[in-house]
């Protein structure tokens, strides 16, 4: 068994602050949606093997605890990231960077409020 997507939610309308945070910020692109669920809304995403599809969801809560967490190939890819999604406004948590052994990782919160981590394995387990 493999894992084949995660989702989360936006609201109805939400769609372009989907593609700022999942395209724009962690670079990933957006592919096109089967027709048969294209009329439902949303934006779907994908980055080598991780996809992240975003659905429209009304009413509409942001994930705040569950979320999904998307892996980079080490820190310094780690740290860009983090300075591209803050600066382009997205809130980045890096308070728990080194309480996951073996990785250093942030938490960021997509332009609905939905937690994503990012994390980076990190050569020597000892560092974290």
């Amino acid at each position: 068994m493999r894992l084949h997507h995660v989702q989360v939610a936006c609201p109805p309308g939400g769609e372009d602050a989907a593609r700022a945070f999942y395209r724009d910020g962690l670079g990933m692109a957006e592919v096109a949606k089967p027709p048969a669920l294209a009329g439902r809304g949303g934006a779907w995403f994908r980055s080598g093997a991780a996809e992240v599809h975003v659905g429209v969801e009304d009413p509409f809560a942001p994930a705040r605890k569950a979320h999904p967490a998307l892996a980079v190939d080490d820190a310094a890819a780690l740290e860009a990231l983090a300075d591209r999604l803050a600066g382009r406004g997205f809130e980045v948590d890096a308070r728990e960077r080194t309480t996951f052994p073996g990785f250093l990782r942030f938490h960021a919160f997509d332009g609905h409020g939905n937690r994503v981590e990012v994390l980076a394995p990190v050569s020597d387990p000892s560092v974290t």
